[in-house]
């Protein structure tokens, strides 16, 4: 017995894991990489984020944006005022309609790839804000790292019952 618990000992005692330890040469550990791989995402994630907190809008900035929220409510209230006109000039709203029939269709195509253009960038630009945003959160908030108290108070019972 003497023989068999020396050399477990010799493996396992003293808090150490020869094993372990011998295949940690040959293959990194699964854990402490992946702990390594989550700083370095969080680190350049942070990073990041610090230079996008601020917008840094000058007036001409403030200007484009104010012209930029002009076309949704025009193409919405211009389409409304379409019906309106049609009840109360209808033959106004007629030569009107006329007048966009004789339009050719190469002139719809682009106009139509005009306004997919302009609201695919708006929408873009809003998502880009939209990253901003969250990336001043991510600033803001500090990671939990591995190894900080938890607030599970079974584990903490376990924890304090196997003196880790």
């Amino acid at each position: 017995m003497g023989l068999i618990s020396g050399i477990m000992g010799f493996f396992f005692g003293n808090s150490r894991n020869v094993l372990v330890e011998t295949a940690q040469v040959f293959r990194p550990n699964a854990e402490q990489s992946a702990v390594r791989d989550a700083d370095a995402k969080s680190e350049s994630l942070q990073q990041f984020a610090a230079e996008f907190v601020h917008a840094r809008q000058g007036l001409f900035d403030r200007m484009v944006d104010a012209l930029n929220r002009l076309p949704r409510p025009m193409l919405a209230l211009g389409t409304i005022w379409l019906f309106v006109m049609a009840m109360v000039d209808p033959d106004g709203f007629a030569a009107g309609m006329t007048g966009l029939a004789l339009v050719p269709e190469p002139l719809w195509w682009l106009m139509g790839a005009i306004v997919s253009f302009y609201f695919g960038a708006r929408h873009q630009a809003k998502e880009q804000d939209f990253q901003r945003v969250l990336a001043a959160a991510a600033v803001a908030r500090k990671p939990a790292t591995p190894g900080t108290e938890t607030t599970n108070p079974a584990l903490q019972d376990w924890q304090a019952s196997h003196g880790s």
